[in-house]
This record gives structure tokens, C-alpha cells and sequence, in this order.
């Protein structure tokens, strides 16, 4: 009775928020399609609480304030970005072989999850518990396990979306997640905004232990995510060649695919230089913290939904649109910021680059999870995160490079690999929604 009753509040929750007229949601299994309305309430439950302790771990703003709070050295907190996302990378593919053998690729995200709640309670316990150079090397050690763990639930997560949610509603699976995880980032960055100067390591501590929370119970939901019961593991003896090397030697629409990704960084690398430049202008960054998280979840609430619509209508056009959006942020940025003196101007930009950054991340895992089927689909998100692990080190390299002589040529470099990637983005395949009239 219980049972009945809590899939009828599903199946009206999911017609409410959930556009099903996409074409291409005729793909899937009626067992599949049965179990869609539960199975988005389940996912869409625990990507929020996932992502909503990614904003509070977040090593760009949360984790960078603590280094300082702690006393580690300056030189730590530039290891911070790269180990938490080139380390969430890299592995993918030498993971691939693993869990492709798992039946039910949901207990793959769910041990993630729990890998990345205990992590998350260690950076807490080094908050209150060491200074100096110990407590960054903590950090950083703690991080990269977490980056590890994340890796194992990124492989899993595409294709438990891909095996449980329709084609023509996976991208708003994942924006509702976004729309709901920002909302209570806003509040945290009210919350940061109004303590302030005072914030010390055992608030943060205290914090960092809340998001340890999210994640553990992220696990408990997504455990119970329902996948089809006619799929089959793969034994070690029927593998196919999935290197990364030649799935991209092999592969070229998928080598386009990659290609477009990378050029995508304009989204993710440009906050940090948005944010160097506010230090630069005299704005104190604890007081400015509060700021830029409200905005990463403004952005993240009203571009979810957004994107996540869009993309399942066409998640090539979404990448884009998303890298021309932020190229275009950036010039104006530059432009405007060469003319004018006013402290609204970085978390505005920051709030923008944010909200494309939105559309470039749900554009890229619906092509992903969209352009594959099956196995296949898991050995594209693992090729393709490694491969981008990569690019990240070498594009991370050279924009900090081109940052000693000052963040503005950074940004004017990251704006052009933008409508590169908007031009290479003309030339994929369309893979979601209906095809090309």
C-alpha cells in the first residue's frame, strides 16, 4: 500500500517536471520506462545532495579559504583545482575494465559516493585538528582520494542515467538536480557572506563535515535506483580494446566529440581568473567568497532547468551555445572591466561564466550518454575523462603560463579556444532530440 502510494506521488511529480514530448524516448525497455518516474526522483535526490557538497568542498572558494585559515603554505592552494579535477579524470580509463565486469553499475556510484563522504569527513577533522604545512598536505592527501572516488562515480553515472532514463530526458534529469542544489547554495553563500572575516577552521571544519553527511546519504538513495535486470557484465575474456589512444585513433566522431570538449574549457578555467583579478582590484576575497557562491547557485537554479531542456533537444547546440556564451562573457569582461572601477563587476561575470558553464557541462554528459549505447557508452565517459584529464593539465599549464604576464591575457586565450569550440561544435553529429532537417 505503502509502495503504491509513494510511486503514484512519484508519477505525478515526474509529469510535472519532467518534458517527455522530446523524441527518442521510445528507446527504452518497458521496464525501463515503468520505473522512470521513481528512478528520476531517486537520481535527481542524490545528484542534489552530491552537488550540493561539491559546493561546500569546493576547492576553487571553500577549500582555498581554509589552506589560508590553517596557515598551509601559499604554494598549496595552487594544487588544490588540479588535484580535485584532473585527479577525478585520469583513472577513468584504468578503472574502465573493473566496473564494466559490475552488473549494477548504481553500486559503482554508490561506493564512490561513500569514498568521497569519508574524505570529505577527513579534510573536516584536519580543519580542527592541524595547522601549517600539515594540515595542507592533509588536504591535498585527503583530496586526492576524494578525486579518486569521484572518478568511479563519473563512469557509473552515465551509465546508470543511460540505462534507467529515456533518451529526450536524461539533460533534465541532471538540470533539476542544478536548479535544486542551487538553492541551497544560495543559502550557504548568504550564510558565508553574512559571518564573514570571522569564519575560523572549526566553522569550516563544521561545514566540511555537513557535506560529509550529503554524500553518505546520497548513497543510501541512489542505492535504491532500479536498472534492468537483462543486462549482462562484461568477463575480462570478451573486453574490446577500450585505451583511450585508440578509442580516439578509431573513433572520429568521438575524437570531434573530445575535441569540442576540451575547447569547452573557457567555462571552467576562467572563475579562477575572474576571481584573481577581484583580489588584484583590492577586494578582500573572504569578504568576496560569500558573493561568488551565491553565484555559482544562481546560476546553477535558473540554468539547470534551462540547459537541461535544451539539451535533450539538441545537446550539441547546447555546447554551443555554451562556449560562445562565455567567450562572449569574457571579452565583454575585459572590455568593460579596462573602463570601469566597480566591485559588482567580478561576481556578475563570475555568476555568468557560472551559468554557461552550466550549459557546457549538462550539454557534454547528455552528447556523452546520448551518442552510445550500452558498454560502449561507459568505455566514451571513461576515454573521453581521461583524455580531458589531460588536456586539463596541458590547458591548466599554459593559461597559468600566460598568467604570470597577468590574468586579462589568461582570459583572452581561454576566449579564443571558446569559439574554437563553438566552430568545432558545428561539425558533430546530432545526437539527441530530433536529427538535422
Amino acid at each position: 500500500m505503502v509502495e503504491r502510494m509513494s510511486a503514484d506521488v512519484a508519477a505525478r511529480l515526474y509529469d510535472l517536471l519532467i518534458d517527455d514530448d522530446a523524441t527518442g524516448s521510445d528507446d527504452v525497455e518497458p521496464e525501463v520506462a515503468e520505473a522512470a518516474p521513481g528512478n528520476t526522483l531517486r537520481i535527481v535526490s542524490a545528484l542534489t545532495l552530491q552537488k550540493i557538497g561539491d559546493r561546500i568542498a569546493d576547492p576553487k572558494s571553500v577549500l582555498s579559504w581554509l589552506l589560508v585559515t590553517v596557515g598551509a603554505p601559499a604554494g598549496l592552494t595552487g594544487l588544490l583545482v588540479p588535484i580535485r579535477e584532473s585527479g577525478s579524470l585520469l583513472p577513468q580509463a584504468a578503472m574502465l575494465p573493473r566496473i564494466r565486469r559490475v552488473e549494477r553499475r548504481s553500486r559503482v556510484w554508490v561506493a564512490g559516493a561513500v569514498g568521497q563522504a569519508l574524505a570529505v569527513a577527513a579534510i573536516a577533522a584536519t580543519a580542527v585538528g592541524l595547522r601549517g604545512i600539515a594540515a595542507g598536505v592533509a588536504v591535498l592527501a585527503a583530496l586526492a582520494a576524494f578525486a579518486v572516488s569521484r572518478a568511479m562515480s563519473s563512469i557509473a553515472y552515465k551509465d546508470v542515467l543511460g540505462r534507467t532514463i529515456p533518451k529526450g530526458q536524461r539533460g533534465q534529469v541532471s538540470g533539476l538536480a542544478s536548479v535544486t542544489s542551487g538553492v541551497v547554495t544560495i543559502a550557504l553563500g548568504l550564510g558565508l557572506r553574512l559571518v564573514g572575516q570571522d569564519s575560523g577552521a572549526a566553522v569550516l571544519g563544521g561545514l566540511l563535515a555537513a557535506g560529509a553527511v550529503m554524500w553518505a546519504i546520497a548513497a543510501v538513495v541512489f542505492a535504491t535506483v532500479r536498472e534492468p535486470t537483462d543486462v549482462e557484465s562484461s568477463s575480462s575474456d570478451d573486453r574490446e580494446d577500450v585505451s583511450t589512444l585508440a578509442t580516439l585513433r578509431h573513433d572520429a566522431p568521438f575524437r570531434r566529440f573530445v575535441t569540442a570538449r576540451a575547447l569547452l574549457l573557457v567555462s571552467a578555467l576562467s572563475p579562477p581568473f575572474v576571481v584573481a583579478l577581484s583580489n588584484e582590484e583590492g577586494e578582500a576575497a573572504l569578504a568576496q567568497l560569500g558573493l561568488f557562491v551565491v553565484a555559482q547557485g544562481l546560476a546553477s537554479m535558473l540554468g539547470g532547468r534551462m540547459w537541461g531542456r535544451f539539451a535533450d533537444r539538441s545537446s550539441r547546440r547546447t555546447m554551443m551555445a555554451a562556449a560562445g556564451a562565455a567567450s562572449a562573457v569574457v571579452v565583454a569582461f575585459l572590455v568593460v572591466g579596462a573602463g570601469v572601477d566597480a566591485a559588482w563587476l567580478f561576481p556578475a561575470a563570475y555568476f555568468l561564466l557560472a551559468l554557461a558553464h552550466e550549459g557546457a557541462r549538462l550539454g557534454r554528459k547528455t552528447y556523452v550518454t546520448d551518442m552510445a549505447e550500452g558498454d560502449q557508452r561507459t568505455t566514451y565517459v571513461a576515454a573521453s575523462n581521461t583524455a580531458m584529464g589531460v588536456v586539463l593539465l596541458g590547458a591548466g599549464a599554459i593559461s597559468s603560463g600566460l598568467a604570470l604576464a597577468g590574468p586579462r591575457l589568461a582570459l583572452a586565450f581561454l576566449a579564443a579556444a571558446g569559439l574554437a569550440g563553438v566552430l568545432v561544435g558545428r561539425s558533430l553529429p546530432e545526437v539527441s532530440g530530433a536529427p538535422d532537417s
